[in-house]
Order: C-alpha cells, then structure tokens, then sequence
C-alpha cells in the first residue's frame, strides 16, 4: 500500500520511535548479577564473536530499515557494512574510546580468530573478529556501552539517526 508522502513519514517515525522503545525496553531490563557475570566471563572469545556477529548486523539492519525500501536494497547496504572489512575500519574509528577492559577483549578475540580466511587478510579478519567479540562481550554485560560505542558508528538503537 502506498501512502501519500506526509503521511508515509509519519508512518516512519512512529515505526522509528517503536523500534526505539522496544529497544530501551530491552536495555533497562537487562540487569545482570554478579553470578551471570561470572559465567558470561567463562565465555570463549569465539563464542562472544559469534553472538556479537549477530547483534552487530542486527544494528545494522535496524539502522537501514527506515525509509522503506526493496529488500535487495536492505541487502546491499547491510552487507556493505558487516563485511569484515568494514568491521576493521569500524574497529579503528572506536579505538580511541575504547576503555583497557575492552581494549583485553579486543586482544582476546584477535587471539581468537583461528583459520585462515580466503578472500582477505589474516589482519583483516582477526580485527574483525575482535570488535565481534567485544560487541559480544558489551551485550551481555553492558548494553549500554555497547550501544554508545556504536552510535559513535551512527547504529544506536537508542538515539535518533
């Protein structure tokens, strides 16, 4: 359905505040103890980087979701942005707010990252490897560093684009 242009940006904003709200839902009920952080501490680097694989092109994707487009689109601009690549020139812009606790998880994951990757470097793909793992480590522990740290990158889920 096609809506007049007034109205599709109002259509967009509420869905933008919706998207918004859910996730400030999500952020203020995410209070861990002290035993949860235990066990997130035991996590391997491979399974943080595993889970901040998702929850990194999960901002992605919520980042180019409005306007509304054709999925090809959505595609396109979201693969442009969680390839490791990317990941790494993303890696360099946070570098210098990263606090040391999170610069030994980034070193961590670099440690981590096993395999030699075909189309690119080994460099390249351990830098990659460790902001997954940060992201990783942030969701669980802190949600709203982690959404800080990338809305230095213009993904917070929080804050208006």
């Amino acid at each position: 359905m096609n809506l007049p242009k007034k109205d599709q940006k109002q259509a967009d904003e509420k869905l933008s505040c919706s998207i918004q709200s859910m996730a400030r839902v999500r952020f203020q009920a995410n209070s861990r103890d002290n035993k949860a952080n235990s066990y997130i501490e035991q996590l391997s680097p491979t399974a943080l980087a595993y889970l901040g694989d998702v929850v990194y092109e999960l901002y992605v994707r919520t980042y180019y979701l409005l306007p509304p487009k054709k999925i090809v689109d959505y595609h396109n601009q979201v693969v442009n942005k969680v390839r490791a690549e990317a990941q790494a020139d993303c890696l360099q812009i946070l570098t210098p707010y990263l606090t040391g606790a999170e610069k030994e998880m980034l070193r961590r994951g670099r440690n981590a990252a096993g395999g030699k990757p075909r189309r690119l470097s080994p460099k390249i793909y351990q830098q990659a490897t460790s902001l997954e793992t940060l992201i990783g480590y942030l969701y669980l522990t802190n949600p709203r560093r982690l959404d800080e740290l990338l809305g230095k990158l213009n993904f917070s889920l929080l804050s208006n684009k």
